[in-house]
């Protein structure tokens, strides 16, 4: 088992490497607009004089793969570098931020559970009846629709319009107010996000169960007596809730990165968002840094599925394949 760990490890070393490398690449001059000692210094004149001595101390005179070389070693010690636009160290700006981001994917993989496990448990049970209908319909529909639509739409109906009707309406944008306190800001935030994802965890909720439920086990547990409610809920379910359990694992570090859109559509001050404002200004270390960390997140929860179906299921292990 410990082999196996290590061997997955070791490969998500050249992913990594990989990653810094074509954003490295995409912040050197020439490859996108904006000039790094014009983004540390403003719009302001300074002299050339000033201007090569700003490139010696950012090592911007050196060879691309010496810069490359010493921004990977202070990776390694934890250092992203400092923004150029606000004078402050990545690490510190990231790490205030990260604790909404957080929240606001945790709320979103709530309601991804809730409304997924829900919806495709309905959609099973109720086979090619009117729900089941609607739900492969309203899956097919969240699928396709882009999410910076449905969060401006959700923003104009659940905001505007409910305001404009004199019903009780959801904030339309930031993380709290002195009307509205954060669990209600994250309400059109965390339903945005969600969406896509709770789409298709439903499809694998229904397909899963559908296919548990012809198994042999569960006729046999029927014929024994055992009501429906038993057999569903003391035996498929177990079963079928593996692949969509295993789905939320995956989908919750899919969702941290996903946050760029949301979190600028609905001003939420997280990781996303800064991101966001960091590319308007060209301010790449601040990109950098909060891509890295997604990245690193992505692939450290991928880590723990996989050592997770390891434990439950140890022909999947590197040299074990059943054949």
């Amino acid at each position: 088992m410990l082999a196996y760990i290590g061997r997955r490890i070791l490969q998500m070393i050249p992913v990594f490497i990989g990653v810094t490398i074509i954003l490295f690449i995409l912040r050197s001059p020439g490859i996108l607009s904006g000039d790094p000692v014009r983004m540390i210094t403003g719009e302001r004149a300074i002299s050339e004089t000033l201007y090569n001595q700003i490139v010696a101390e950012n090592g911007l005179d050196k060879p691309v793969y010496v810069q490359y070389w010493r921004y990977l070693t202070a990776l390694v010690h934890g250092d992203l570098g400092e923004s150029y636009q606000k004078g402050r160290a990545v690490t510190d700006i990231l790490l205030d931020k990260f604790p909404n981001t957080f929240k606001l994917a945790a709320a979103a993989i709530i309601v991804e559970m809730f409304f997924g496990i829900a919806a495709g448990l309905i959609s099973a049970l109720k086979r090619y009846s009117f729900w089941d209908v609607l739900v492969t319909l309203s899956t097919s529909v969240l699928v396709a629709m882009p999410v910076f639509w449905l969060g401006l739409l959700l923003q104009f109906v659940f905001a505007v319009k409910f305001k404009q009707w004199g019903l009780p309406y959801l904030p339309v944008s930031g993380m709290s107010s002195r009307e509205f306190p954060t669990a209600v800001h994250i309400i059109m935030p965390a339903v945005t996000l969600a969406s896509v994802s709770t789409a298709y965890a439903a499809r694998i909720m229904r397909s899963q169960l559908l296919e548990v439920m012809g198994q042999d086990y569960i006729r046999t547990a029927a014929a024994k007596g055992l009501s429906g409610g038993r057999v569903i809920w003391g035996h498929a379910m177990k079963n079928a809730m593996i692949p969509v359990v295993t789905y939320f694992g995956l989908d919750l570090g899919a969702m941290v990165g996903g946050t760029i859109i949301t979190e600028s559509i609905f001003n939420w001050p997280g990781v996303g968002r800064e991101i966001y404002l960091a590319i308007q200004q060209r301010d790449w270390p601040i990109v950098m840094g909060g891509t890295i960390i997604i990245v690193f997140m992505v692939m450290v929860i991928n880590l723990l599925v996989d050592i997770s179906y390891a434990f439950l299921d140890p022909r999947i292990r590197y040299g074990k394949q059943a054949t």
